[in-house]
């Protein structure tokens, strides 16, 4: 099993890692593709990797010969190592310094690495989820896998939202409402920043579930003069929120989920 490496915890998200090893493969002519070694083609890899390091074509062609073998193995390595987050999320509240720490080190990663998200929260801080998703976006588009355990509210369910591949359990939960927030000041600024703050909020949260279908323009509306949507596992999917769910130890697609349960 390959280790896995604890990099920070702060009071409300925990970050690991591991490392995961170039994948290599033999070619199965009766198949026509790629497959994972066994252990004896492993064996071979391994003779093939060394006469070719020790540049010995001669040695190379003698022992991968007709008399051995039908056809000479051909092996490749699919795709190098790399490295896989998973991050356990929590409230929205880390303190700045464990936040930036957090961020500095996925912000690390290279093109190949992946992301998962663990999310069991009751929301919090828009800012740190806006900030989660300029780190999805920029760091790892396209290679992030969310999974609600066992739910996600406010900005919790935001963020589930923002990924391509979502997975929930049979008794997730999900809830969308509109952001509070506090303000102080002269009239004039107060004003000001409530109006600039509602702006920018509902435009991202409009971008964020109005544009993949996850609630329509009426409900959408409805939301924001203070009605809350709660969702459980078969809702999630039937809205298109969940592209999968795990069942009995298995991964399946959400419609074939909510075949089971019709």
């Amino acid at each position: 099993m390959i280790k896995r490496h604890k990099i920070i915890d702060t009071a409300y998200h925990s970050l690991y890692s591991k490392r995961v090893p170039a994948i290599k493969e033999r070619y199965n002519y009766r198949k026509e593709k790629y497959q994972s070694l066994s252990s004896w083609d492993f064996r071979l890899f391994n003779i093939d990797s060394y006469l070719k390091s020790r540049d010995s074509k001669l040695w190379h062609k003698l022992f991968f010969n007709r008399l051995f073998f039908w056809k000479k193995p051909l092996f490749r390595v699919n795709k190098s190592g790399y490295e896989r987050y998973r991050l356990y999320i929590g409230r929205f509240h880390s303190h700045p310094k464990d936040l930036h720490s957090l961020f500095y080190q996925l912000r690390e990663a290279s093109s190949s690495d992946t992301l998962e998200l663990v999310i069991c929260s009751r929301g919090g801080s828009i800012d740190e989820g806006q900030q989660f998703s300029h780190l999805i976006l920029e760091k790892f588009h396209d290679r992030t896998v969310a999974y609600l355990d066992n739910y996600g509210y406010s900005m919790g369910a935001m963020l589930f939202c923002m990924v391509k591949k979502r997975v929930i359990y049979p008794y997730s939960e999900l809830m969308f409402h509109n952001y509070s927030d506090t303000s102080s000041g002269k009239g004039g600024e107060i004003r000001a920043k409530v109006e600039h703050t509602d702006e920018q909020v509902i435009k991202f949260k409009r971008d964020v579930i109005v544009k993949q279908g996850f609630l329509n323009e009426e409900e959408f509306q409805r939301m924001l003069i203070g009605q809350d949507f709660w969702m459980g596992s078969e809702e999630i999917c039937r809205r298109g929120i969940a592209t999968h769910v795990i069942v009995d130890g298995k991964e399946i697609e959400a419609e074939e989920y909510l075949k089971l349960l019709d």
